[in-house]
């Protein structure tokens, strides 16, 4: 992950071109997030399938992974944004914006072993405190999900732990089950 000090006000950096991977604007710092590696986009596209197919059909949520979502003096790219359906802006046509300019309902990180965990959960805590209900950072490397509220502690969940979701998702997910979906091949 690189970081660029930077002068440039939020609506500045939000002019500049995009960059692969993604960049962030945190604190006046422009940050570019790591490549995501294989682990990374199987958890990123299994998570979005798993929501969007319980929550697509009947217009409660959608997930989109790698969202630019810019508010209060952020912007950032979750790994996966989920949105109530309610709170995503449609064009007169139906359909989304491509500027999202508020935070997700549901913000999932995976984290990178290049990333900084402070960093990551940051950006969390940040969710949180613009109305963001929830947040999840899952570790790759030791199997656990750690759960972020609104004015509660954190939890650590791991194997068998059910997992919370959004009130309005009829989605059953364990730890141990998102981890599972790691494994492709045997």
């Amino acid at each position: 992950m690189s970081a660029t000090t930077s002068q440039l006000t939020l609506e500045e950096f939000l002019k500049l071109p995009e960059t692969k991977p993604a960049s962030e604007y945190i604190n006046g710092e422009i940050i570019q997030k790591p490549m995501p590696k294989g682990k990374h986009s199987r958890l990123q596209l299994s998570l979005c399938n798993s929501i969007n197919e319980v929550a697509e059909s009947q217009k409660i949520a959608y997930a989109f992974p790698e969202l630019r979502c810019s508010f209060g003096t952020r912007s950032i790219v979750p790994d996966v944004a989920v949105f109530k359906w309610s709170r995503i802006p449609f064009d007169a046509d139906g359909e989304p914006f491509n500027d999202f300019l508020l935070s997700p309902d549901w913000t999932i990180e995976i984290l990178s072993p290049e990333q900084s965990s402070n960093r990551v959960i940051g950006n969390i805590l940040y969710c949180l405190q613009h109305g963001c209900q929830l947040g999840w950072l899952i570790d790759p490397e030791d199997r656990s999900i750690v759960i972020f509220r609104p004015g509660q502690q954190p939890e650590l969940l791991q194997g068998s732990d059910r997992l919370l979701v959004l009130e309005e998702i009829d989605l059953q997910l364990k730890v141990d089950r998102v981890f599972g979906w790691l494994k492709m091949a045997g």
